[in-house]
C-alpha cells in the first residue's frame, strides 16, 4: 500500500519521474543520476523497492539553475556551493567565478598572439606582448637598507643588470638603478606588504589573512634564487617565458608551505607583481590587485589588470571608474597565491600571468601594492616619478604620499630607472 500511495503522488502531478523531470529541467536522466549522487540535486522521493527517483516540479528551478551553470563551465564543488545560497549571494559568486575565467582567458589570448607573432617573425623583434604582471622576481638585494615611517626598507642597485654591447666603442648598453620600500601605515599595526629591489629582480607582495606576512615573504624569497639569473644576456623570449613559468609555480609553491601550519590556510595568501631582468630582456609575472606602472617619454601607463571584482566590473561596464573608487568591496580578488584547501580536492590557488617587456633608456618601472595605488591618483605618482632624481627618493616620495592620503593599509612600492651607457665613455645618470 504505501508503494502504491507514492506511485499515486507521482501520478497525481505531486511528484514526477525523473525522466519527466529531465524535461522540465534540461537535464538528462544520467546527469540527475549522478547530480544525486554528488549531492547536488536529491530526488524528493526514491522508492526504497525499486530505486526509482521522484521529483517535486518545484525542483526545476534549482535543476534549471545546475544546467546553465554547467554550461558556463562552473565546476560541480563550485556549483554544489552556489546552489546552498540566495539568490544575491549567488549572483555574486557567479560574477566572480566568471571574471576570473575572463581575465584567465584574456592572459591565455595575450600569450597566443604572442606565440603567432613571435614565429611568424622567425625570431625576430615581438610586435605584441602577452598578459600583464603585477609583481616581480629579486635575485638578491645589493643595496643599503634605512627606515622611513614604520617598517620600510629601501634598496639601490647600480651599474648592475647592463645589456650586452652592440659592438664596438660608443654600442649602448642599460644600466639599472632601483630602490624598494615598505611601509606599515597610519592605521594599520602590522605590515603583511613585502618589497624587494635587486640587479636581477624587482617585487612587491600584499599578504592577506591570518598568514598574510608570511605569504607575502615567501613568494619575493621564492623568486630570488632563480637560475636563469646567471645567464646575463643569454635566455631568449621563449626561454624567459619558460623561465617566468618556473619561478611563477616556486613562488605558488612556497606561499602554499608558508601558511600550511595556520589553521584557515585557505584564508591566507598574497598578490605577487615582479621584474625579471636578464640585462637585455625583462619579464613579468603578476597576480592580484598590486600594479606595475611604466613612466615613459613623461607619460604613466599602467601596465597590469587588477585581478579583482571591482575591476572585472569596470570591465564589463557594469561600474564606472568613478563609482569603484567609493565600492564597498574593492578589495575581493579573484586570483591570488592562496593556501591550500583543506576541505577542497584542488588548491585554490590561480596562475600568474606572464609577459616579456620592453625597455629603453630613460625608462622608470613602478611596482606598488593598493595600499599606494587605492589612495594615490596616478597623475601624483606620476609627478613623484618625474621629480625625484633616483629610485631611492622615489619610493621615499610615494610612500609619504600614501601616508598624507590616510595611509589607511600597508603600503609596498618598488621603482626601477634604466639610463643608457656606451662603451668606452662616461656613464649617463640614471633619470
Amino acid at each position: 500500500m504505501e508503494r502504491e500511495g507514492r506511485a499515486v503522488g507521482a501520478a497525481s502531478g505531486e511528484l514526477v519521474t525523473i525522466g519527466e523531470f529531465a524535461r522540465l529541467s534540461r537535464l538528462s536522466a544520467k546527469a540527475l543520476r549522478r547530480y544525486d549522487e554528488l549531492g547536488l540535486l536529491r530526488p524528493a522521493l526514491v522508492d526504497p523497492v525499486n530505486g526509482y527517483r521522484y521529483y517535486d516540479r518545484a525542483q526545476a528551478e534549482g535543476a534549471r539553475l545546475v544546467a546553465w551553470l554547467r554550461r558556463i563551465g562552473m565546476p560541480l564543488s563550485r556549483i554544489g556551493r552556489v546552489v546552498t545560497l540566495d539568490a544575491g549571494a549567488a549572483a555574486v559568486e557567479i560574477r566572480v567565478y566568471w571574471a576570473r575565467v575572463e581575465a584567465e582567458t584574456a592572459a591565455r589570448r595575450d600569450l597566443a598572439m604572442y606565440l603567432v607573432d613571435h614565429l611568424s617573425a622567425e625570431g625576430g623583434a615581438m610586435s605584441r606582448l602577452p598578459g600583464n604582471t603585477e609583481n616581480t622576481e629579486n635575485t638578491e638585494n645589493t643595496g643599503n637598507s634605512e627606515n622611513t615611517g614604520g617598517a620600510g626598507n629601501t634598496g639601490d642597485s647600480g651599474g648592475a643588470g647592463n645589456t650586452k654591447d652592440t659592438g664596438g666603442p660608443g654600442a649602448v648598453s642599460l644600466v639599472i638603478r632601483c630602490a624598494a620600500l615598505t611601509d606599515t601605515g597610519v592605521v594599520r599595526t602590522a605590515n603583511q606588504d613585502a618589497a624587494f629591489a635587486g640587479p636581477r629582480l624587482l617585487a612587491v607582495a600584499d599578504g592577506f589573512g591570518e598568514a598574510g606576512a608570511e605569504a607575502s615573504a615567501a613568494a619575493i624569497e621564492a623568486l630570488k634564487p632563480s637560475g636563469w639569473g646567471a645567464q646575463e644576456g643569454a635566455l631568449s623570449a621563449a626561454e624567459l617565458l619558460n623561465a617566468l613559468e618556473d619561478t611563477a609555480d616556486s613562488a605558488a609553491r612556497a606561499v602554499r608551505d608558508a601558511v600550511a601550519p595556520w589553521a584557515a590556510p585557505d584564508g591566507s595568501g598574497t598578490t605577487l607583481t615582479a621584474m625579471l631582468w636578464t640585462g637585455s630582456r625583462l619579464g613579468l609575472v603578476h597576480i592580484g590587485d598590486s600594479r606595475a606602472y611604466l613612466l615613459r617619454g613623461g607619460e604613466l601607463f599602467r601596465i597590469t589588470h587588477d585581478h579583482s571584482l571591482v575591476q572585472s566590473m569596470i570591465d564589463d561596464g557594469s561600474l564606472s571608474r568613478e563609482e569603484a573608487a567609493s565600492h564597498p568591496g574593492p578589495a575581493l580578488l579573484l586570483k591570488a597565491l592562496v593556501g591550500e584547501a583543506r576541505s577542497a580536492p584542488v588548491a585554490v590557488a590561480c596562475r600568474p600571468d606572464v609577459r616579456l617587456q620592453e625597455v629603453m633608456a630613460g625608462d622608470r618601472y613602478l611596482l606598488c601594492s593598493d595600499g599606494l595605488s587605492a589612495v594615490v591618483d596616478e597623475a601624483d605618482l606620476r609627478a613623484a616619478l618625474i621629480a625625484a632624481d633616483a629610485p631611492e627618493e622615489a619610493v621615499r616620495r610615494l610612500v609619504r604620499l600614501a601616508r598624507e592620503a590616510g595611509g589607511p593599509d600597508n603600503v609596498a612600492c618598488a621603482v626601477a630607472a634604466w639610463s643608457s651607457r656606451r662603451s668606452g665613455g662616461r656613464r649617463a645618470r640614471a633619470p
